[in-house]
């Protein structure tokens, strides 16, 4: 069976319809909205008007972490109020969180994100620290997506970018499924690939606007991490959205200790994967760029010895997930001669 949001609504002053996108799609009085504290300060309060004033009942739960204990501690809150639908506010932290919490309670969530910044807006997976294990963990969609432009267009530019990163990685992600199909046997999903390709071309090709920053931007990236999303729930996995970049991203963040934001980190990657994939990444490198992301090792914060190191263990964060970097990664060497050629390090 495949769950796919029921409601997706981009707009400017959105955040308002949420009491209406509840009752129309029958889920109940008892809102919990999880949130941030300073998200709560800024639009939360917000958010409550507005529910409150349609005679739905809700109560908030401020998560500060991404962390399993922090995310936990919700549950008991949330045993006590009994809410009928949950929605989840904010960034990745409190949307991830809402996510998780979901798939605990079988209580359906809505994603309302106050920044565009990586596909987990959408996604049926949850980043939550604390498991054991850096990458993502399977978890409940959202039932349905309220993304307010104008909202989201107040956060820092830097995070709009990272979201259009997090899509330019979609490119070699599809590559090293499509590589584990023929080498491996790997389930391929046709439609699923092509969905998230989709999201990674339509973002490049909108470069000079997201440098910008105009408005258009703004529901161009969501739009985008909304279909890679969807070609996530389709697929049954990560593997559209998710791959050696990815892994490059992930394996970054135990070397350098989550250096940067996740979108900057995977379109770095990008970069490099394309090269060993044969592709053009002088021009994913050129268009990225023109957004102002990152391209170099100085750019995102980390030394060079970082990014090699990173690469080097990037094939050991999902050993069962095969990628052009193969079963045995990358030598140290290789990695440097990799890093220097596509200019990431001197």
């Amino acid at each position: 069976m495949i769950d796919l949001p029921k409601k997706i609504v981009i707009g400017n002053d959105t955040i308002d319809t949420i009491p209406a996108v509840i009752k129309e799609l029958g889920l109940g009085d008892r809102v919990y909205i999880i949130t941030g504290p300073r998200v709560r300060s800024i639009v939360g309060t917000r958010v409550e008007r507005i529910i409150g004033e349609q005679d739905l009942n809700y109560e908030v739960g401020i998560v500060k972490t991404s962390n399993i204990g922090d995310v936990e501690a919700l549950l008991d809150y949330i045993t006590e109020f009994r809410p009928t639908v949950l929605v989840g506010l904010g960034g990745g932290k409190a949307i991830d969180a809402a996510k998780f919490v979901s798939s605990r309670t079988k209580v359906p969530f809505i994603s309302v994100p106050t920044a565009a910044s990586h596909d987990g807006i959408a996604s049926p997976f949850a980043s939550i620290r604390g498991l054991g294990r850096v990458t993502s963990v399977k978890a409940s969609p959202p039932l349905a997506i309220i993304a307010d432009v104008k909202v989201i267009m107040k956060a820092p530019p830097r995070l709009l970018k990272a979201g259009a990163g997090d899509l330019v990685g979609k490119f070699t992600a599809v590559l090293d499924w499509r590589l584990a199909h023929r080498l491996k046997g790997e389930y391929y999903g046709e439609y699923a690939a092509s969905l998230s390709l989709l999201s990674a071309k339509h973002v490049l090709s909108a470069a000079n606007l997201i440098s910008l920053m105009k408005p258009e931007a703004v529901r161009i990236v969501l739009e985008g991490l909304t279909s890679a999303s969807v070609a996530m729930c389709i697929a049954g996995s990560t593997r559209p959205a998710s791959g050696s970049e990815h892994l490059f991203s992930h394996a970054l963040d135990i070397v350098a200790k989550y250096p940067a934001l996740h979108g900057e980190q995977v379109a770095l990657g990008t970069i490099m994967m394309a090269y060993l994939h044969g592709r053009n990444w002088r021009k994913i490198r050129s268009l990225i760029k023109k957004m102002g992301l990152p391209t170099t090792a100085k750019e995102l914060g980390v030394r060079d010895v970082d990014i090699i190191e990173a690469l080097t263990k990037a094939h050991r964060i999902r050993p069962e997930r095969y990628t052009i970097l193969g079963e045995s990664g990358l030598t140290w060497e290789a990695a440097e001669r990799l890093a220097k050629h596509t200019g990431v390090i001197d």
